[in-house]
């Protein structure tokens, strides 16, 4: 979910920068921008902080090399799709 649409800062980045120490509005700006712009995105991000509602919601991130079972895009998962060919003939 984006929490700051002007910056394209989404929940998972503002909860990646608490979880690496962000821990006041100023921190939150000075490492990703968030509420420099319009500022109507100032409350939501605060909330992530600490004391805040979501604050201690640690996203679950991966891994890289996690391996990840059975995927919507997975092709052994969903058969390919069948290929149709089609003439048009123009009088």
């Amino acid at each position: 979910m984006f929490i700051c649409i002007c910056n394209a800062i989404t929940e998972r980045q503002v909860q990646t920068a608490v979880a690496g120490g962000a821990a006041t509005m100023s921190d939150l700006q000075g490492q990703l921008g968030v509420a420099t712009c319009c500022g109507c995105c100032a409350d939501t991000a605060a909330e992530y902080l600490p004391g805040g509602r979501y604050a201690g919601q640690a996203s679950m991130l991966q891994q890289a090399g996690t391996l990840v079972a059975n995927a919507a895009n997975d092709s052994s998962v969903i058969p390919s799709p069948m290929v149709t060919t089609v003439a048009v003939r123009r009088a």
